[in-house]
């Protein structure tokens, strides 16, 4: 290809026209010669004679041209690479990667650390490039190697584990830790743990080996499973957190953070050396290094917590070291101690994260896993600290009161929370804004975990002085009126399920409403403290009384007014268009509640009717605008107005109809997919027959979805279902469609089993979606069979898929990971098919595999009346046929 030096240079020149022919010429060559394009960028990183910001560039193209932040496009580049680049030529290419790692300039060595990594991410699953790690580990151990070889050796192992682990959390199984197996495993351990060893004396090096080590551990389980080569990990990390630079020290606590994670079972031995390590950092380190030391103790309580939670609920061979709850008498009070180390201004930082904070986050987690042990110990503290004229020890002791109060039992808080309630009022009026803010949030806290029908913290004597109180709150600096929405929404929302004190609150929701409105218009109301004044609206419209929905219906002209005049404002930036979109998101959402809540009662839904054409027209404006965030609320406010308005929706859907295509195809922002699929459902379930007119594009672009390998897969179980809710919708029409979806669906069915070693536990995500299909499927065929209830012919279409649909459902009932949902769907479809099956009898004669499902489910207590009653219809139905 022709000078690329001068092609790279080219494509940073300022000259448009010189830039754009540059990137041209680029694309030209990786098009014409994919191999010869990837050689001359690898020649260019290793050319110590080429200026270092062309190399780098060179490298940074090298490494995108196999990669990609989608992950089907990266796979499909690393496909490329292994297909179209022959055997030969790959080895030349990653030999001169590979040599850059010893580029005296150290900015090249670092972007060849990144290049190895994305190529390794593309050999190492496809069991290529074996000589890789073992190179990498003579590079770091042998005689002759420089510092700086060794740092960027190590800092090249550390981006593998990250892209071999990433290739695990997208569910890819190499038959091994992301390809790499155990020897490989050993090698790189061998190597970093080497770099962190106390006799390495350059702190580059070593630091350059702690973070990977960090990296690696998810790698390391064999390794960790025998005590000597244990000891020696742990060893070095532990030395390594006394190192006298600061950033080791800071890296080797954050690998202890990952043990913790990940081996907490080993740590037995360790944890008493762990926890001396742990106060010296915490007695006069840098704050940083404090802040990972804290961590460690928060992901021991996070695990136990785990653990705890899973011993309760029947597992066995659960390691459960109680670390916790061994060491509250003196872990407590070093929490405690932190609480003081408050930074001027960390209110208004939303993002600030210091001491203090780790500290009472720590707190929380234990007095979650602890309960009331840890309960006097910190009243001890509050009692010392709470009078005191101090702004930090006020605050601090509020703090901790407010950690506590979820964990503990409401027999044991609620003396304490009744004695603070006055006090903490009264501190809503103190002279500073940290022990305001921290009051705010702590009584919100004491509403959320204590206040409730037993315990009435609130009674209607004190119930206008506290709504009073925070509602004047609201006027204070945004950081304290936002926490004072928050107590709003908590109080609102507590009395709401007390059927005693719920009609106290009506004579102040109209109060409460205009208070939160003219909040969100404040002049310093930036978004956050908008998204917390609309928030508590829209809880408290939730939780509206009856007697309180005049109110409500008064606000949609308000709502409407506020949502138009967003766009009488003339955006010039990006910044005014994410401002306008925000706002717009927000009140759509609060149409949406409003809605939802005025269509739950018969009543009040012939005054949501009076507004129908205004609320919509505002939508398709908000819709038109294209933009995702506010998309999204947009499509669920209209789903809510098609669910309450019903077969009146009808007349909306000619000028509708475009956006449910647009969100439909919106593979990239498939939260707008989603949201889209949900309202195709609501649209459904308004028109019935009404909406055969768009089903055939509806039911195609649906298709489409589910053999898309960009959308994620999030929305494909809800598509699923939706072809349940358009077959009910338009009954016996649907069998044109069958010889499509029919087979999505047996498809989905493979995706839908674990398939899995009963002695191999799965992840909660992978669960969750194996789940979410078997729903999918069940909602698909129980609404396809009630849409052909009343056409024998259509349900004997059916028949012919019974005996793979019975199949399905025992292999589910069979699956010890399917959840509630799950078991009351696929109830309801053995019921339905019973109820609507001509000549089925005999196939449940022969798939007797429900007989004991049902002697199960029937001998387990329930409070769901609604299953109870699925289950006994199911079962009558089955008995029925069996005598037909």
């Amino acid at each position: 290809m022709a000078d690329i030096t001068q092609i790279l240079v080219n494509t940073q020149n300022p000259d448009q026209t010189v830039r754009s022919q540059a990137e041209q010429q680029l694309e030209q060559a990786k098009e014409a010669n994919f191999s010869l394009y990837l050689s001359s960028l690898a020649k260019e990183l290793g050319d110590e004679s080429k200026p270092s910001e062309v190399r780098r560039l060179a490298g940074l193209i090298l490494k995108n041209s196999i990669d990609s932040r989608s992950y089907q496009t990266k796979k499909s580049l690393q496909q490329k690479w292994l297909n179209q680049v022959d055997q030969n030529q790959r080895m030349e290419i990653k030999s001169m990667i590979f040599q850059a790692l010893s580029s005296p300039v150290q900015e090249i060595r670092h972007t060849a650390a990144q290049v190895v990594a994305k190529f390794a991410a593309a050999e190492i699953p496809a069991k290529q490039w074996p000589e890789l790690i073992p190179q990498l580990q003579l590079s770091v151990s042998g005689p002759q190697s420089s510092t700086e070889l060794k740092q960027s050796t190590l800092e090249a192992l550390g981006y593998i584990c990250e892209e071999l682990s990433l290739n695990g959390e997208q569910g890819d199984d190499f038959g091994g830790m992301g390809g790499l197996d155990q020897t490989a495993v050993n090698t790189m351990l061998t190597a970093i743990i080497q770099g962190m060893d106390k006799t390495e004396t350059n702190n580059e090096v070593r630091l350059a080996a702690c973070n990977a080590l960090s990296i690696a551990l998810t790698f390391a389980s064999e390794n960790f499973s025998k005590q000597q080569e244990r000891d020696y990990i742990m060893q070095v990390t532990c030395e390594a957190t006394v190192s006298p630079d600061q950033r080791i020290r800071y890296a080797a606590f954050e690998v202890l953070v990952g043990v913790a994670e990940e081996y907490y079972e080993y740590l037995e031995s360790y944890i008493s050396a762990i926890y001396d390590l742990t106060v010296k950092v915490l007695h006069g380190d840098d704050p940083q290094i404090g802040l990972q030391a804290i961590e460690f103790w928060s992901s021991i309580c996070e695990e136990e917590i785990g653990r705890k939670d899973a011993i309760e609920d029947g597992e066995r061979d659960v390691k459960y070291h109680q670390f916790i709850e061994k060491a509250l008498g003196v872990l407590t009070p070093m929490l405690l101690e932190q609480l003081t180390k408050q930074e001027e201004g960390q209110d208004e930082d939303e993002n600030a994260w210091n001491l203090a904070m780790a500290g009472g986050t720590c707190l929380n987690l234990i007095a979650n896993l602890t309960g009331d042990q840890v309960v006097d110990g910190v009243m001890q503290y509050i009692t010392q600290n709470i009078q005191q004229d101090n702004w930090r020890q006020k605050e601090a002791a509020l703090f901790a009161f407010g950690a506590i109060l979820e964990g503990p039992s409401r027999e044991k808080l609620a003396p304490l929370a009744n004695d603070a309630l006055p006090f903490l009022l009264n501190s809503m009026n103190d002279k500073n804004t940290h022990v305001k803010d921290t009051t705010a949030w702590t009584i919100g806290r004491v509403f959320e975990f204590v206040q409730s029908p037993e315990y009435r913290l609130i009674t209607q004597s004190n119930l206008g002085t506290t709504l009073a109180a925070l509602t004047e709150s609201l006027k204070d600096v945004p950081n304290v009126a936002g926490k004072a929405c928050w107590s709003i929404q908590n109080l609102v929302t507590s009395l709401g399920e007390d059927d005693q004190l719920r009609p106290a609150l009506s004579p102040f929701f109209q109060p409460i409403v205009q208070a939160l409105l003219v909040t969100a218009e404040r002049p310093d109301a930036e978004m956050k403290l908008k998204v917390e004044c609309y928030e508590a609206l829209n809880d408290i419209i939730r939780g509206a009384s009856t007697e309180t929905l005049v109110t409500v219906h008064q606000l949609i002209p308000v709502v409407l007014q506020k949502l138009g005049s967003t766009f009488e404002t003339q955006v010039t930036s990006q910044d005014m268009l994410e401002k306008q979109t925000d706002q717009q998101a927000l009140l759509c959402g609060t149409l949406q509640v409003i809605i939802q809540r005025l269509g739950s009662e018969e009543a009040a839904k012939g005054s949501l009717a009076q507004h129908s054409d205004n609320l919509m027209t505002a939508f398709l404006r908000v819709l038109a605008n294209r933009s995702a965030t506010v998309h999204e609320e947009a499509m669920l406010a209209v789903g809510a107005l098609a669910h309450s308005v019903g077969k009146d929706f009808e007349k909306y859907m000619e000028a509708f109809y475009p956006f449910v295509e647009v969100g439909l195809k919106n593979h990239e922002e498939f939260s707008v997919c989603q949201a889209t699929v949900g309202v195709v459902g609501d649209i459904c379930r308004a028109l019935d027959e009404k909406l055969a007119q768009w089903c055939d594009n509806i039911v195609f672009l649906l298709l489409q979805d589910l053999q898309s390998s960009e959308l994620h897969r999030a929305v494909k179980p809800p598509i699923l279902s939706c072809f349940g809710d358009i077959a009910l919708a338009v009954g016996p029409s649907f069998d044109k469609y069958l010889e499509f979806v029919l087979p999505m669906l047996q498809s989905a069915t493979s995706l839908a089993m674990t398939n899995q070693d009963p002695n191999v536990e799965l992840d909660e995500d992978t669960v969750q979606y194996k789940n979410d299909l078997r729903n999918g499927i069940f909602e698909a065929y129980t609404g396809i069979l009630q849409g052909f209830r009343d056409d024998k012919s259509k349900i004997a279409s059916l028949a012919q898929h019974a005996r793979f649909i019975l199949s399905f459902i025992e292999d589910v009932s069979k699956d010890p990971y399917r959840d509630a949902s799950v078991t009351r769907n696929m109830i309801a479809l053995l019921g339905d098919m019973a109820d609507t099956m001509d000549g089925i009898g005999e196939l449940f004669k022969e798939k007797t595999f429900y007989q004991a499902l049902f002697q199960e489910l029937h001998s387990q207590s329930s409070d769901d009346t609604n299953f109870d009653s699925t289950l006994h219809w199911a079962s009558e139905r089955i008995a029925l046929r069996l005598t037909q």
